[in-house]
């Protein structure tokens, strides 16, 4: 019985998601939140799971790149589920299209009983997750590639529209009065950064540029923005797409002299700080926690229970624009790497 029960608490956890009700997730009492990391503390001291299913092991790859800490949240998440559904969780990154694929193989080699994988260049992943399917291992896409997730076989994908999101952004920029923009790109081939770029041009009634950068050398990301708000005195903001860039666009700015308004997407400790000091405006939460724990819960649901999410269409996280008025209450959850 305490299985089924179990099941049914994570159903339940599911389908908040999915409806969007996020005042559970994100605005929980200080009281409730502590009850609950309470109780996680005290299960993971006693190295107990919340469930008695087998052992099973999912394996995540995805397109991260060395040191970015957005996919340290994701992983975050994906252990805590791992470990509330007794599952041996194993994680590989590239950001080479080509070795991310060939990380996808080695888990089908392994036998693992199901597959976690981003979809950031998805032509170059098609064939693994055919390979995947051929083998009859359930595979979730997760964070990229909402619109590949379905023909390539997965099960469901998880994470927010890059669109919407995007659309967003131009929407928030014009509530603020902007009227010019740049979009720093720190990763070409990357679908995703497009469609949030394009997806802010949709609904920003002034005009945004795409400035592309090496998102592995800080440097040249500091240098190419700093070069460019000193060459075009009229941008009024930058938007970055991943949090990890958004204090060296601030530097960027300060150094040429730009009073230009600072944006990202994606939180983390940083920018959460940022936000409460005023030195960014606003950012785009995808709630890479999340991402992480749904993928792994709902692979978790599938084997137990057979059970599907989001009727053919991405099970959304986000977008959230969060504004210095929530940084506050996040910069807990930053700090501990849930958010």
């Amino acid at each position: 019985m305490a299985r089924v029960k179990t099941g049914v608490r994570t159903v339940g956890a599911v389908l908040v998601a999915v409806l969007g009700v996020t005042a559970g997730l994100t605005g929980c009492s200080s009281t409730g939140g502590k009850r609950a990391e309470d109780a996680r503390k005290a299960a993971t001291a006693q190295g107990k799971a919340a469930v008695s299913t087998p052992r099973w092991t999912f394996g995540m790859v995805t397109h991260s790149g060395d040191g970015d800490t957005f996919w340290d949240i994701v992983q975050s998440g994906a252990k805590e589920a791992a470990r509330k559904d007794n599952i041996n969780f194993l994680y590989a990154h590239d950001d080479e299209a080509q070795q991310q694929a060939q990380l996808v193989d080695s888990y089908i080699d392994k036998k693992v009983d199901g597959i976690i994988v981003t979809l950031a260049k998805p032509a170059a992943m098609k064939g693994a997750l055919a390979r995947a399917e051929k083998a009859g291992i359930p595979v979730i896409t997760v964070n990229s590639g909402s619109a590949e997730s379905k023909e390539f076989g997965a099960l469901t994908h998880i994470g927010q529209d890059e669109t919407i999101a995007g659309e967003a952004v131009g929407e928030e920029l014009n509530k603020r009065g902007k009227k010019k923009a740049l979009c720093i790109l720190h990763e070409q081939g990357n679908v995703g950064h497009e469609q949030r770029c394009d997806g802010a041009k949709k609904t920003f009634d002034g005009k945004i540029q795409n400035l592309y950068v090496t998102g592995t050398n800080m440097p040249d990301v500091q240098s190419s923005i700093e070069a460019k708000l000193q060459s075009d005195k009229s941008v009024d903001a930058v938007v970055t797409l991943g949090a990890p860039f958004a204090d060296t666009a601030v530097k960027a700015a300060d150094s040429a002299g730009s009073k230009a308004e600072v944006d990202t997407f994606d939180l983390n400790e940083k920018v959460a700080a940022g936000l409460k000091s005023g030195d960014l405006g606003f950012a785009v939460d995808q709630q890479p926690y999340l991402q992480g724990y749904e993928a792994v819960d709902l692979l978790w649901l599938y084997k137990y229970n057979a059970d599907v999410l989001g009727g053919g269409k991405p099970v959304l996280t986000g977008p959230q624009i969060v504004t210095k008025d929530q940084a506050a209450e996040l910069e807990e959850y930053a700090k501990r790497g849930t958010r």
